[in-house]
């Protein structure tokens, strides 16, 4: 009657500890994919933090001197004050601009 349990007894504790370990092995997998979900997640949000903030298009370059039309040199110089009001140009880059239309 002995010989039989032995057998019967090792089997279960090897079977118990083949569970345990499977067990074990998978929620160290579930807590390593959670693990990093949250990474993923916290990366993205440092680079939504870290990207800067949507620009506004850019103003449209003046057409090169020599216009089409008659009145197309005064207009060009309006729309270059405008954005020079408007903060779109620094001093030094209206001042350019201006002197590229004028052909100076």
């Amino acid at each position: 009657m002995f010989m039989r349990r032995r057998p019967l007894l090792r089997a279960a504790v090897v079977g118990g500890g083949a569970y345990v370990a499977g067990k074990r092995v998978a929620q160290n997998r579930a807590g390593q994919e959670q693990a990093e979900a949250e990474q993923n997640a916290r990366i993205s949000d440092l680079e939504q933090q870290q990207a800067p903030p949507p620009a506004a298009p850019p103003a449209a370059a003046p057409p090169a001197a020599g216009g089409t039309g008659p009145g197309s040199l005064s207009d060009q110089l309006k729309q270059l004050s405008a954005l020079h009001e408007a903060g779109a140009l620094s001093d030094d880059e209206f001042a350019a601009a201006k002197q590229k239309l004028l052909g100076i």
